[in-house]
């Protein structure tokens, strides 16, 4: 992201907005945005960086239960994101969320941040040099499945929706996304870390298993 890292605010501009962010800012908003739902506790951060976000209107807090709070980006924050990404033109961008799409699942999703630093640190211990490309979470991994599903349709006046895909063309699919099929279907992860080491492109799945797993 091309935003402050340092340790003094400068300000931000996107579009008719002002906004004042120093390094922790930055990477606070990096890190919501990227998981759409984060605990405060899972942050590290001081209560004064919580509080600058949010008088700023790029966060807002949700109930997560049990006397615990989430963090989420407003959707003001989530466009500061997108308008400061920086990203290889040959390349997917970083996908950021604002707000909370599925409140049945808020529970499950927001693990998710604190397994992704254990797994960050795995990763960084096992290999030197790893620089992380982006974090594909489960959402992003099925739409692009839905677009493969749906391309011979795309277009069409006389398409009824429903997709024309073989079993074999799945299969293939799967195999070429490095994702599992079986019991007839493709299975995906929580999220996917795309990351690279010596210039070359590597990625780790990550699934999340509760007491409540289904």
């Amino acid at each position: 992201l091309d935003l402050p890292r340092g340790e003094e605010r400068e300000l931000v501009v996107v579009r008719d907005h002002v906004y004042e962010l120093d390094g922790e800012d930055s990477r606070t908003l990096a890190a919501v945005g990227a998981f759409r739902v984060v605990p405060e506790h899972d942050l590290d951060i001081g209560h004064g960086t919580l509080e600058h976000l949010r008088d700023e209107g790029l966060v807002e807090t949700l109930d997560l239960g049990d006397d615990e709070r989430g963090l989420t980006l407003t959707r003001e924050g989530r466009d500061l994101l997108d308008s400061h990404s920086m990203h290889r033109e040959d390349e997917p961008s970083q996908a950021f969320y604002a707000c909370v799409s599925r409140e049945r699942e808020v529970g499950h999703d927001s693990n998710l941040y604190a397994t992704y630093r254990q797994e960050e640190a795995r990763l960084r211990d096992e290999h030197d040099g790893l620089e992380i490309r982006r974090v594909v979470l489960e959402q992003d991994l099925k739409r692009d499945y839905q677009e493969f599903l749906q391309e011979h349709n795309r277009g069409r006046s006389d398409s009824d929706g429903r997709p024309d895909r073989d079993e074999q063309e799945i299969r293939e699919w799967a195999r070429e996304h490095d994702l599992p099929y079986f019991d007839g279907q493709v299975h995906f992860p929580d999220y996917r870390i795309e990351y690279e080491v010596d210039g070359r492109d590597h990625h780790q799945d990550v699934e999340l298993f509760t007491e409540h797993y289904r």
